[in-house]
């Protein structure tokens, strides 16, 4: 017989070659992992929370350890076995036997491959298992809620922190068990104990007891995990309108679990018992009755019971059911009676201007009215305050409040930070980019509810914010001691600071002077290891090698503020939009952390991206929760980097629990100063989650919970200029048909307002929305929640009563652009050298009932524009008001003196220094004044409107296309250069 055909051998050379490549790939990937991780430890370091650091390095590399150790040992015990019981004689089927082949070069290279195979499982179930540090952590460390569950009366702390830890340690056995019996399976078959040859093959005693004790053992684990199985029918979704156990998983999923629980465990033991009896017929049969007892009992049964039973009685079946799934969704949210306060509110359509003047409530409102967008304003404070190319602010601005003189009112908030993408590009070298132009400076806010001076048709001045600026000028209503800004959320890239050039200060500040940073923030590059380290971590040589980094040079990086949050506390949920404020003369982000579970019982089931979506996109991971709280506020000082974590919930568990994990990095609430609470607002991702929310479970009934009757949505956006046709008339729809929504766009975000809502003794800084009926536009409720140090996080829901019909946002939306005088002034604003932008469309609570109010902006089209305010609009029962002025909007709408006590536009107000002075800016920019051809244009745009007026009124259509073209011909020749 010729003897078996061995896999071919690797010359000495290629076996040196392979082994001081696979050496010098390890020696690099190891490198990477090892770089990365010094540079962070080093920035742990420098902020100050290197326990953190330590506690989730040491929990994953224990997690590598024992889980690799579990996986490899065992499976390279069971390859052991296998093989020392392979039998002693195997005989070859053939000259070309592929199996021979293999047997032949395994035994050539035991030692090799009896240890790499472990090896590699060992590596891959390490740095499997260390990512789940925080499963591990939260069972070590969970805390009780206090709160049991419904069904099995267990604390909701089992299921948070208990049950996925167990769940999670029986996936890990299903793969341990798996790949034992896969290595044992192929080594017996390798080896000779199982053969394919014959009539039916044939299995030696050893590899059939080996094989028999696996199968046995995962069986087992079948057992235990249709055991937990039952706990997880806590979040079960079988049923649409809610989340939680159904009458179906309570009365035939739940006790099917418990079945097929005991079923395995009696297959298992049969598997057991064909360890030691050569019949394999009884685990055969075993396994048989858990495959049937799983389709009948698991599956078919609860389908049937739900088809023919619960189906046609869901109301009266799933009461239970939908009481729970309510309790424990407004426990899990934060919607308790004791933090969400239901009144009833009138929904009034008709006030007089002594009502509005004399009561308090109303001038509270008004009187804060906010007329400045921050989703509009950003190029304005671009324009008018970036100074320098190198300077930039935030895409969104911010609104938070300051009492100035006595007197708390909301500002539009920025600060100037460094933008290293606006460098021109004869500043982009490696020492502009990090040595240089390192920080910005100064903290910019103009009052939200004031513009410098009305806009008066196309040529009046105005309609610009008043800005207070506290930068390094010592200028500004607003004090700010250090207005240097090295950490912001445009600070993408490192700097290196506190370096001299030949003695001189290096980092541009004015074009006077330089500066050098003193700071604490920072790593220190005094020492040529750390340089060479920051040097290969960025691979930049220029680190190494600059004469301009000196003893006393540190890098800053990891400057974004979100970053630095997330780096110190990685188990918190972070608030999309940070926010600068002045505390105690220093410029600090405010930075909302969420607390969060994936599995609280009953409680709805919730994807963060998809409940805080709205027209202004999308800024949040695609997570699933059903806790939240806002735990913890964090700020991160703008100058020096120093991050600071407060706990604002200390009753939450979850909170609790990482507390232990991680002791003394929350600092409690009692540290919390004054000067920072009231710049606490309340967390807009938060609250777009809560009223989501509050649209279903304010419902108290079950029937009307299935019913859906009492429903109320989150309204579509209706200035969003990506929705079509808001200006349209909705179509006529049959009798009795339900209103269709005429806008497609995005949600209507929250809007932070200081208002003074009915029950309030005085004007609070606060976050509101309007809510309508279910796929109708009507208004039904209007959620507030207060950012007040004294009632923070109470929330306020006026209800409207269901027998009046007060205009939602898009049909206000679609009656501002019906009225005549709105549609004469946007066609005014709307040419092909300017457009009009809608601005966020406020909903405030005044005279029992609700006014809507919303600023027209003008932006030539260009792209150094810049939007300025033009107009406002106002409505309130019907009624439609468009002035220059907030004053004059309400008078038309209330009648004269009720603008009376509104903040009116400063008349000594300018625009700021090279800025037109007209309503459309010139496409030239700068300076210019009105010329005579101009002058000529706008007297021909009144003419041209008062003739339109009049052919609208006799609808002679021929006269409104003249009137219409003349108006576009005057308004091109207005803004001609």
């Amino acid at each position: 017989m010729r003897p078996p055909v061995g896999i071919p051998k690797l010359s000495k050379r290629s076996r040196i070659l392979l082994i001081i490549g696979a050496v010098l790939l390890a020696v690099v990937v190891a490198a990477s992992r090892l770089l990365g991780t010094y540079v962070n430890w080093l920035w742990f370091g420098e902020v100050g929370y290197r326990s953190v650091f330590n506690t989730v390095l040491f929990t994953q590399i224990g997690l590598f350890a024992a889980m690799g150790l579990v996986v490899a040992g065992l499976l390279m015990l069971n390859l052991a076995i296998a093989y020392r019981a392979r039998p002693v004689f195997v005989p070859v089927s053939g000259p070309d036997d592929p199996v021979s082949k293999y047997r032949s070069a395994i035994i050539q290279r035991l030692r090799l491959v009896g240890f790499a195979i472990p090896v590699v499982a060992f590596i891959a179930a390490g740095v499997a298992a260390s990512a789940d540090w925080e499963i591990v952590q939260k069972f070590l460390n969970g805390e009780r809620f206090g709160i049991a569950d419904p069904e099995f009366g267990i604390d909701i702390g089992f299921y948070a922190f208990d049950l996925p830890f167990y769940t999670w340690l029986i996936s890990w056995g299903f793969v341990v068990i798996a790949a034992s019996f896969v290595g044992a399976l192929v080594t017996h078959y390798i080896f000779g104990g199982i053969r394919l040859a014959g009539r039916g093959g044939q299995l030696s005693a050893p590899a059939r007891i080996q094989l028999a004790v696996l199968a046995g053992l995962f069986v087992l684990l079948y057992a235990a995990s249709y055991f937990f199985d039952r706990y997880e029918l806590m979040f079960s979704n079988r049923n649409s309108n809610f989340f939680g156990a159904t009458y179906t998983d309570l009365h035939a999923v739940l006790p099917a679990k418990l079945i097929l629980s005991i079923i395995a465990i009696f297959c298992a033991v049969a598997f057991f018992a064909a360890a030691f009896l050569r019949d394999l017929k009884i685990p055969a049969i075993a396994t048989v009755l858990l495959v049937l007892s799983s389709l009948l009992v698991g599956a078919a049964w609860p389908a049937l019971l739900e088809q023919f039973s619960v189906r046609p009685n869901a109301i009266q079946k799933e009461t239970q059911s939908i009481e729970r799934a309510i309790g424990a969704t407004r426990d899990a949210y934060g919607l308790t009676p004791d933090k969400v306060t239901f009144t009833e509110y009138p929904g009034r359509s008709e006030s007089t201007p002594q009502e509005i003047r004399s009561n308090a409530n109303n001038q509270g409102t008004i009187s804060n009215v906010r007329l400045l967008d921050p989703n509009v304003l950003a190029r304005t404070f671009t324009q008018q305050q970036q100074r320098k190319n190198f300077y930039g602010f935030g895409d969104k601005l911010d609104v938070d409040r300051y009492k100035v003189n006595g007197q708390l009112r909301d500002y539009i908030v920025a600060v100037r930070e460094i933008d290293p993408k606006n460098l021109a590009e004869n500043q982009q070298n490696w020492i502009n980019r990090h040595l240089v132009y390192t920080h910005g400076n100064g903290f910019v806010a103009a009052p939200a509810n004031t513009v410098n001076s009305a806009l008066q048709d196309t040529s009046g001045q105005g309609g610009y914010p008043v800005y207070t600026v506290s930068d390094t000028s010592g200028q500004g209503d607003i004090k700010v001691q250090q207005p240097r800004i090295y950490y912001g959320e445009l600070a993408t890239d490192y700097a290196i600071v506190g370096g001299q050039d030949a003695g001189k200060d290096r980092e541009y500040d004015t074009d006077t002077a330089a500066y050098r940073y003193t700071g604490a923030g920072g790593v220190s590059l005094g020492n040529l290891f750390n340089r060479l380290v920051f040097s290969a971590a960025y691979g930049e040589r220029n680190i190494l090698f600059s004469g301009s980094i000196g003893a006393e040079s540190k890098i800053l990086y990891n400057r974004d503020p979100k970053s630095r949050v997330k780096m110190t506390a990685p188990w918190l949920t972070l608030d999309s939009d940070p926010y600068p404020a002045v505390i105690d003369g220093k410029v600090k982000w405010i930075v909302d952390g969420y607390t969060t579970l994936e599995n609280y019982p009953y409680a709805h089931r919730t994807q963060l991206s998809q409940a805080t979506q709205t027209s202004q996109g999308v800024r949040q991971p695609a997570q699933m929760f059903s806790y939240i709280r806002n735990s913890v506020k964090a700020t991160v000082d703008a100058y020096d980097g120093s991050v600071t974590l407060y706990a604002i919930d200390e009753k939450d568990p979850v909170l609790k629990t990482w507390s232990k994990v991680f002791p003394g990095v929350v600092k409690p609430s009692a540290d919390i100063p004054m000067s920072l609470r009231e710049h606490f607002r309340y967390p807009e991702d938060l609250f777009k989650v809560q009223r989501e929310l509050l649209a279903k479970y304010h419902v108290n009934r079950p029937d009307a919970f299935y019913l859906q009757n009492e429903f109320w949505d989150v309204p579509d956006d209706p200035t969003d200029e990506q929705q079509p046709n808001v200006q349209q008339q909705p179509q006529q729809q049959q009798p009795g048909a339900p209103t269709q929504q005429t806008t497609q766009g995005g949600k209507l975000p929250p809007y932070y307002v200081i208002a003074q809502a009915p029950g309030q003794d005085k004007p609070t800084f606060q976050l509101t929305s309007a809510l309508t009926g279910l796929r109708r536009e009507f208004l039904s409720a209007w959620v507030s929640a207060s950012s007040d140090p004294a009632d923070y996080g109470k929330m306020t829901v006026l209800q409207l009563p269901t027998t009046t019909q007060t205009m939602g946002p898009g049909q206000m939306q679609n009656q501002f652009f019906s009225a005549s005088k709105v549609t004469e002034a946007r066609t005014l604003f709307q040419n092909p050298q300017a457009t009009a932008v809608n601005g966020n469309l406020l909903t405030l609570p005044v005279a029992g009932g609700l006014l809507y109010v919303e600023p027209i902006y003008i932006q030539r089209k260009d792209n150094n524009a810049f939007p300025q305010l033009a107009r406002v609009l106002v409505g309130f029962g019907g009624k439609v008001g468009f002035s220059e002025t907030l004053a004059g909007a309400l008078e038309e709408v209330f009648g004269r003196g009720a603008g009376d006590g509104t903040t009116q536009p400063n008349p000594g107000g300018t625009p700021p220094p090279g800025e037109n002075p007209g309503g459309t800016p010139p496409p030239g920019g700068g300076g210019q004044q009105i010329t005579a051809e101009q002058a000529k244009a706008i007297q021909d745009i009144g003419a041209a409107l008062n003739r339109l007026r009049a052919a609208t009124q006799t609808g002679d259509f021929a006269a409104i296309g003249q009137a219409q073209k003349d108006l576009e011909e005057a308004a091109k020749r207005f803004n001609q250069k």
